[in-house]
């Protein structure tokens, strides 16, 4: 009776040890396949892209990210300056024109204009010099101005500013076009 005890007890341990790998394989399998973005962040220091998803004035812009598939890209590691514009930033664009860009066939114009708002870097408020350009991922410059305190970029005023796991979003109330090519 003791042996056959101890081969039920060995056979339960074995058992138990078989499920958890199991489902820790499956878990590690999911979190591959959904990519950067599937990982569960810290709630206390949520990624760019986080800081956007749980704003209510950056409804428009999270569309936007998802139709041109950017939002595996800003949540990597980064590190990240977002220039974010508001949903009324977004509608003092000419009538029609987020329902063309969001347009499949239009995701690569999508991007770049996205990307535009986007610099390589964590760029704090106190680094910001008037006059300063950056190169933003889209390969175009943009033009910062400080004065009394209140910065632009491109003539966007920044409205306030959240720092995330991954960078820095600097809230604006106009959406970046960049130049024509």
């Amino acid at each position: 009776m003791r042996t056959l005890s101890v081969v039920l007890l060995s056979l339960l341990v074995w058992g138990c040890g078989q499920q958890a790998t199991t489902t820790e394989s499956a878990s590690a399998t999911e979190a591959l396949a959904g990519g950067q973005s599937n990982v569960k962040d810290d709630d206390s220091q949520q990624d760019v892209v986080k800081i956007a998803v749980n704003s209510p004035d950056h409804t428009t812009l999270v569309a936007a990210l998802k139709a041109a598939e950017y939002v595996d890209a800003l949540s990597n590691a980064g590190p990240f300056t977002v220039f974010a514009p508001t949903n009324a930033a977004f509608d003092k664009l000419p009538a029609g024109t987020l329902e063309t860009l969001t347009k499949p066939e239009n995701k690569d114009q999508l991007r770049t204009i996205l990307e535009y708002h986007v610099y390589v870097g964590v760029l704090s408020e106190a680094m910001i010099q008037d006059g300063m350009t950056l190169n933003q991922v889209s390969l175009d410059n943009v033009t910062l101005n400080k004065k009394d305190g209140k910065i632009t970029v491109n003539g966007a005023n920044v409205l306030g500013s959240a720092r995330g796991s991954n960078g820095i979003v600097y809230i604006i109330d106009a959406v970046l076009l960049p130049p024509a090519k």
